[in-house]
């Protein structure tokens, strides 16, 4: 049977009729106020979304009381129960009647409080919200009352604890400070009720919502656990400082790379405190804990210029841990904004933030220098682990082998075992001898050993001064451009890598070790890459090689010129020495206090050269490739713009410190004697064993390998990132070992 559409004006509030029309004439509806008991549910809604919500108020209820612990008991992701015990100041018995009427606060007196309010809660609508939507028990007691009162209450008001009882507060036994028991969430609220779907995620956010509170109130002790179990998912003593809170809730990962925050401007009148990581720690979603004036709350604003900062130290999607505190003067913050107290307003927000970004981008330039760049894999097809055993693998400490005969003693594969130990023999001990140990009688392991001590007495003056922050953003960008360039791979090859040996001075190679692979590095392309690093990371912040006396800057400028004017052959590029050196001379000199204050490179006034920039402790560059390097610095270097001279005057910094090129090793023999005297410049060079430049070469040798194997490539560990430009003209794979397996076994 049919049925017809129903009128919207009828009683029960129906829809119109399909057919009528809109255009007709209609009596106006009357305007009538709701029962208390539906006005009391819509705000119930408004202020108490899930349990996590009603939580947060009791929370901050619990603190406001003095609580110095807090525990927190959940059942079925608190729908079911939702418990917190706190010893706190206490509710005195007389006020339990109006405990859970709405807007009843010991916070405030007139709306003008609001203005200065300092509490986390001060409207007095959490506990009558709650009581409207659960079924809630308040036990109390104060330091000077005798016992304990519990109180039950629903829709506002005292209800018995069973029926026919009186609904007044009974005394119990209990301890100083209140329990709040919420059961039955929602149970009068099913459309509401029916969207929680898991307890689990109810339940976390519970577990997150204690974790933030946990963070920020140092002092006081927090537990929550789920009921029924015997453990808790969170537990935070009273004495624990704020960094062992979030190492304890967020992992060592985000603890172990906290830096500090500390800001303030009396024009805006904040102070930001706080813990952020730096850029070795990323992850996929940034954990944001943001308190303003002790109130846990949300601001996106604040938020997106915060990872807009990170954006340029990160890995792309790389996000942060960010943990702050940000105290504003009360008449500048609006904190009647948002129901569930979620939002606060306040004065001055985009200068505030400008003002927290820039100390955040300050505090991550600070440490760029100590950057590490983890990587997920290295060259493909080699697991670069396999290269050491695994806790009970053979031979090591806890072998399952004694465990029992039920668990088996894990295989070794052969071909990814490789000898790491380099105590046992070096490659030089492979070459002749007297190669070792530069003509000396020694054996060839005694050389070793003797190439072992650093061949260089330099002695280094430490000064006391505080570094110096870049805030350059074309030095920033340079950063960034390595950082993107950045070739993975081989990144984790040098981080891990096991030194062998060099290989050609010449052709400046050196072979490394790289899991079951040997690597034939360009180790000038290599230092070259690492010394613009330094430069970049250390900008600004340079040590010094000082000249007693000093040097005379236009007479370097002279040696360099001279040298190049011989090496040219055609007629037309010809040029006038001295020009050339007034030239370079006077850009020097003219933009002296740049050059001191950002590369610790001093010249006087008059033209005298007193010191250079000292990129890495442990090596000294050849003094033969100053001159050469200071006249580069007027053609080869960009003085027009900002960055590209910064780029180039580095690059040329890098060239000179990369170990030079030194010429073969002169054998012992028949070809000494033909090689005993050399032309050089027109004269005749004595380049026997007993001539001054063959030792100055040996002693030059020597310094330069020990450079290598003991200062370079231990610095590539930490510090170098290795580029794609590396990767493609910088490093040769010699062997594989698994390669040679396969070629054994066909022989």
């Amino acid at each position: 049977m049919a049925t017809e559409p129903m009128d919207v004006d009828a009683p029960t509030g129906s829809k119109r009729k399909a057919d009528s029309d809109p255009s007709e004439p209609r009596a106006p509806r009357r305007i009538k106020a709701l029962d208390d008991d539906v006005v009391n549910k819509i705000a119930a809604g408004e202020i108490i979304i899930a349990p996590v919500h009603a939580l947060k108020e009791l929370i901050e209820n619990s603190v406001d009381a003095g609580s110095t612990s807090l525990e927190v008991l959940v059942k079925e992701g608190g729908l079911k129960l939702l418990q917190i015990t706190d010893n706190g100041c206490g509710i005195q018995k007389d006020d339990l009647t109006i405990l859970c009427e709405r807007h009843t606060t010991s916070k405030i007196t007139s709306f003008e409080d609001l203005a200065s309010i300092s509490t986390y809660g001060f409207r007095g609508e959490a506990l009558a919200s709650i009581s409207h939507i659960a079924h809630l028990s308040v036990t109390t007691k104060t330091a000077d009352s005798d016992v304990a009162w519990r109180a039950h209450f629903l829709n506002g008001r005292l209800v018995p604890a069973k029926p026919g009882q009186s609904p007044a507060p009974k005394a119990t036994a209990g301890r100083n400070g209140t329990q709040i028991c919420v059961e039955d969430l929602f149970f009068n609220v099913p459309m509401r009720r029916r969207t929680f779907r898991s307890p689990s995620d109810e339940y976390n956010k519970i577990l997150d919502m204690v974790g933030r509170y946990a963070v920020h109130c140092e002092g006081v002790a927090f537990s929550c656990k789920k009921h029924g179990d015997p453990g808790t998912g969170l537990s935070i003593q009273a004495s624990a400082k704020t960094v062992d809170r979030i190492r304890q809730i967020y992992g060592a990962a985000a603890t172990n790379e906290l830096l500090e925050l500390s800001t303030s401007d009396d024009r805006w009148g904040f102070q930001a405190d706080g813990f952020v990581t730096n850029a070795n720690y990323h992850v996929k979603k940034t954990t944001f804990l943001l308190f303003i004036n002790h109130r846990c709350v949300e601001s996106t604003h604040i938020k997106k210029a915060i990872e807009q900062v990170y954006s340029a130290f990160l890995p792309k999607n790389g996000r942060p841990f960010i943990y702050l505190s940000l105290n504003i003067d009360p008449a500048r913050v609006d904190v009647n904004v948002h129901p569930t107290k979620r939002e606060v307003h306040f004065l001055n927000e985009d200068e505030i933030i400008q003002s927290i970004c820039e100390h955040i981008r300050s505090k991550l330039a600070e440490v760029d220098s100590s950057r590490t760049f983890m990587t997920q894999t290295v060259l493909p097809e080699v697991q670069w682990g396999s290269t050491r055993p695994k806790d009970g693998a053979e031979g090591g400490e806890g072998s399952p082998a004694t465990d029992g005969p039920s668990k088996k003693r894990p295989r070794r594969n052969s071909n990814n075992l490789v000898r790491t130990d380099t105590s046992l023999r070096k490659i030089t001990t492979m070459f002749p001898k007297a190669a070792a140990g530069e003509g000396s009688d020694q054996t060839p392991a005694a050389s070793d050993d003797h190439v072992l001590a650093m061949p260089q007495d330099v002695k280094y003056e430490t000064v006391h001064r505080e570094p110096t922050t870049c805030r350059l953003t074309s030095v920033k960008e340079l950063r960034a451009e390595v950082r993107e360039d950045i070739h993975q791979d081989l990144t984790e090859v040098f981080a891990g890598h096991t030194f062998v040996g060099v290989v050609d001075e010449q052709r400046r190679l050196a072979a490394i070790q790289g899991g079951v692979k040997l690597l034939l590095v360009d180790y000038g392309f290599a230092c070259f890459e690492y010394c613009y690093q330094v430069g970049l990371t250390d900008f600004g912040n340079f040590g010094v090689i000082r000249f007693d006396p000093a040097l005379n800057l236009r007479e370097l400028l002279r040696i360099a010129a001279g040298q190049e004017k011989e090496a040219i052959e055609s007629p037309e590029e010809d040029f006038e020495v001295e020009a050339v050196v007034e030239r370079v001379a006077n850009q020097l000199i003219e933009r002296r206090e740049m050059l001191l204050e950002y590369f610790s490179l001093e010249i006087t006034p008059t033209g005298d050269l007193v010191s250079i920039p000292l990129l890495i402790k442990g090596y000294t560059p050849s003094v033969a490739k100053l001159p050469n390097f200071l006249l580069r610095l007027g053609p080869y270097v960009d003085w027009t713009d900002e960055k590209a001279c910064f780029e180039t005057f580095l690059r040329e910094l890098a060239s000179f410190y990369v170990p030079e090129r030194l010429p073969p090793y002169i054998p012992s023999g028949g070809e000494e004697e033909e090689a005993s005297a050399e032309t050089q410049g027109g004269k005749e060079v004595d380049m026997s064993r007993d001539g001054p430049l063959y030792r100055e070469l040996s002693t030059r040798r020597k310094n330069v390998r020990w450079a290598i194997e003991h200062v370079f490539f231990p610095a590539f560990k930490s510090r170098l990132v290795a580029t794609k430009a590396l990767m493609k003209g910088g490093i040769v794979e010699v062997a594989d070992l698994k390669g040679l397996y396969r070629v054994f076994e066909r022989c």
